[in-house]
């Protein structure tokens, strides 16, 4: 399953990868993250595991983020994988008269029946919670509005 998101974030490129690039800050704009743990020696460059762990309803998930490619301030790509699932994100960063355009390309491709069936029949669901995200940092970027906040 394939799909683009994109949105148009109010700050300059240079402050829009500076509040994306930092850690400390996804628990602002990615909602129902728990915990992240650096799993390499060269955190943020290319080839660096992160773990990262959500709550999500009564589900906890566990991931890890791989870094594919980094080619900031113009290009992230990222893969994520965890039990019947892995995603690869490829985030485009487009400087737009002061504003940030982000585009993300995601791929998720499913292992196991379960999964499966779900990318199948819910994959509204799936770019749904895609632009959540994108939304909730463009929130956070513009406003410094956390969604611990709410």
């Amino acid at each position: 399953m394939k799909y683009t998101t994109e949105i148009v974030v109010d700050v300059p490129r240079e402050e829009f990868i500076k509040k994306m690039d930092d850690p400390q800050n996804m628990r602002h704009w990615q909602r129902g993250l728990v915990n992240y743990e650096q799993l390499s020696q060269n955190p943020g460059q290319e080839g660096a595991q992160m773990s990262l762990s959500y709550k999500m309803g009564k589900r906890e998930i566990t991931m890890v983020e791989t870094i594919i490619k980094r080619n900031l301030p113009d290009e992230l790509h990222t893969i994520y994988d965890t039990k019947g699932v892995h995603n690869i994100q490829k985030n485009y960063f487009k400087e737009e008269g002061g504003k940030t355009r982000w585009i993300s390309e995601s791929e998720f491709q499913f292992s196991g029946f379960g999964m499966k069936l779900m990318g199948l029949f819910m994959p509204g669901a799936f770019k749904k919670q895609s632009l959540k995200y994108m939304q909730d940092f463009k929130s956070f970027a513009e406003t410094g509005k956390s969604v611990t906040d709410s």
